[in-house]
Formats: C-alpha cells, structure tokens, sequence
C-alpha cells in the first residue's frame, strides 16, 4: 500500500518521459509545437517577408528572404542658380563740345611740343614756294629741297621757267618723281603768273586755284606761309591724324578742312596744319605709330594702333625727335635739330 502511490508516479513518469521520446523533439519541444512554430512562421514569413526572432526553444533559426527594396533614385542636383548679370552698358558716345575742348588740348599740348613748327620747304618768295609745294606731291619735302637749289639756280622768276626747255626741267627734277607731269605743271603755273599776274604769285585763294596743278591745299600752304592768311593744310599726315583723334569722319579733304575750321579759331589755323603734320611725321605714322613716345596719349582715343612700349617706341621717332637730319636744308631759327644734307651726301 506504501508503495503504490510511488509506483504510481514512477508510471506516470515513464509515461510523460514516453511521449518526450515520441512527441518531444530533441529540444525537448513537443512535434505538436514544433509543427504549429513552423506554420506561425511560415505563415509569418509569408505575409511580411521577413524573419523575425524565434523562441530560444527552437531547434533551427528560420531563415527568412531579405526585402526587396527598390534602389533608392539618385535625387537630382538642384540647377545652379546663375546670377544674371545686367548688360554692359555700352560707352558714352562724346559730346560734340567734349570733343572740341579735347581738339583744342591737343592744339595746346602740341605747341608746347613742337614750339618750333613750321613749313618743311626751303623757299626764299612765294613764287620758290608755290614751285616747292607742287613737287612735293608723292615724294618727301626733304627730296623736293635736295633738288630745287639747282631748278631756281637756273629758272630763279616765272618768266624763266616758263620759258625753259621742258627736257632739261625734267631732268631737274626727276629726284622727285612724275617728273613728266610735275614739269607741264610748274612750267604751266609760271606761264599763267606771267601772263595773268604780271610774274607775280596771288594772294587770294580764287586766283592760286586757277593755276595748273595748284589746288586748295597748296594754295593755303602759299597763303598761310608766303603772306600771312590763315588756312588749314589737309596733307595725307593731316587727314590721318584728324581722323584717329576723331575730330572728324570725312574722307573728302574739302569736307575735312570745314569740318575742322569749325573747331578751331582762324588765327590758329596755319600753326595748327604744321603742328599736325610735324607730330604725323615724327610720331604719330601711318603703319606704327610711336604710341610708347607719344606727348598726348591721355588725350588720344586710338592709343595702343602702335608701339606701347616706351623704349621700342623711341625707336620709331624720326628726323630731330629721333636725333636725325631734318628735312630742311636751311632751317629757320630755333629749329632744334640738324640741317639735312644736300642731294647725294650722307644723311646720317
């Protein structure tokens, strides 16, 4: 009787240790349990598509496919904010006065600069003169006074060269070149002093231009040097240089001269002309101009056509600006420079 309650229990205990081996898995976890953990997660795992943490009871770790998750899109880079910038606005155009009061400062500065401007032709008479400035047509003042020496030596007044043989006067002035056309009109020109003005040269601008090979410009090169009358002298180094320093944009020398006359008093007038061309020959050339040596590039709206470096610039000066010959072979006093030599000598 004492025993039975014990055996009873040792039944009762081999009876649950005999489900453990047929309903307990080796992890001591009944099938029964172990089969609902399998549908719970695979249920689980199913609808969600991940794993989550098993019981510390289970025997394997249910290993659940990672989520698919769409690649993240690579944002766009916001637009560079681009600052607009106001237009340049485009330079002031000169006013017709501020380009007066700067032609004007130029005339100035410039006769401080060649205080001893003047005619670039040996001449003693108007009549010596007026022969000059035709020869000087396409060639150099300093070989128009190389060569006439000897033409007035031999044909000193109107009467006679006019009378002269037109072989032997071109072969005078051949050195000047078109010596052909130059000798019909010299010739030409003294026949009608002669005849019309008594062997004497007009001083009126009507009468000069009426004369063979005479025209406004060297009529105001006699007027202005020979007898004292104002007049602006519109040569190649004249109207290149009017025209870079924008005083006007005429191309016709007629048109230049009005143009011109306008800014300038008359009285100014004929220093003006030697002014502009000395600067025009000396610094201010046609292919290179000697910007770098210039005297009034603060006032010149084309600095930098030429040379800008000062040193190269220096040599670019010519005749006494560059410590050269000039072009006269009897210069007036004060003139700074040298004499130039006689045709055939050394100019150096």
């Amino acid at each position: 009787m004492s025993n039975s309650p014990v055996r009873a229990q040792a039944k009762g205990a081999e009876r649950v240790s005999g489900e453990g081996n047929s309903a307990v898995g080796e992890h001591g976890v009944s099938k029964r349990a172990k089969a609902s953990n399998r549908t719970d997660v695979g249920s689980r795992a199913t609808s969600t598509e991940t794993s989550t943490a098993l019981p510390k009871t289970t025997s394997k770790a249910i290993k659940a496919k990672p989520a698919k998750v769409a690649p993240a899109k690579a944002a766009k880079p916001a637009p560079a904010k681009v600052a607009k910038l106001a237009p340049a606005k485009p330079a002031k155009p000169e006013s017709r006065l501020a380009m007066v009061r700067r032609a004007r400062k130029i005339n100035r500065e410039l006769a401080e600069v060649f205080p001893y401007a003047h005619p670039e032709l040996d001449f003693r008479n108007p009549f010596e003169l007026l022969v000059a400035t035709v020869l000087s047509a396409q060639t150099t003042d300093l070989r128009v006074n190389q060569t006439t020496p000897a033409l007035f030596a031999k044909y000193p007044t109107p009467e006679d060269l006019a009378a002269a043989v037109p072989e032997e006067v071109e072969e005078l002035i051949r050195p000047t070149g078109f010596f052909r056309a130059k000798t019909k009109s010299i010739m030409g020109l003294a026949a009608a002093l002669r005849d019309d003005f008594g062997g004497e040269v007009p001083g009126r601008l009507e009468d000069l231009v009426k004369l063979p090979g005479v025209g406004r410009k060297t009529a105001f090169v006699v007027l202005g040097n020979a007898y004292g009358v104002p007049g602006i002298t519109v040569d190649t180094h004249f109207m290149r240089l009017v025209r870079r320093w924008k005083w006007t944009e005429q191309e016709d020398p007629v048109k230049i001269e009005a143009e011109i006359a306008e800014i300038f008093p008359k009285s100014e007038w004929t220093m003006l002309s030697h002014r502009v061309i000395f600067h025009g020959r000396r610094i201010c050339h046609a292919r290179k101009p000697a910007c770098g040596a210039c005297p009034i590039t603060h006032l010149c709206p084309s600095y930098g056509e030429g040379e800008t470096d000062p040193e190269k610039a220096k040599k670019l000066l010519k005749y006494e600006m560059g410590g050269f010959p000039g072009q006269r072979l009897n210069p007036p006093p004060g003139y700074p420079g040298r004499p130039a030599p006689p045709l055939g000598a050394s100019d150096g």
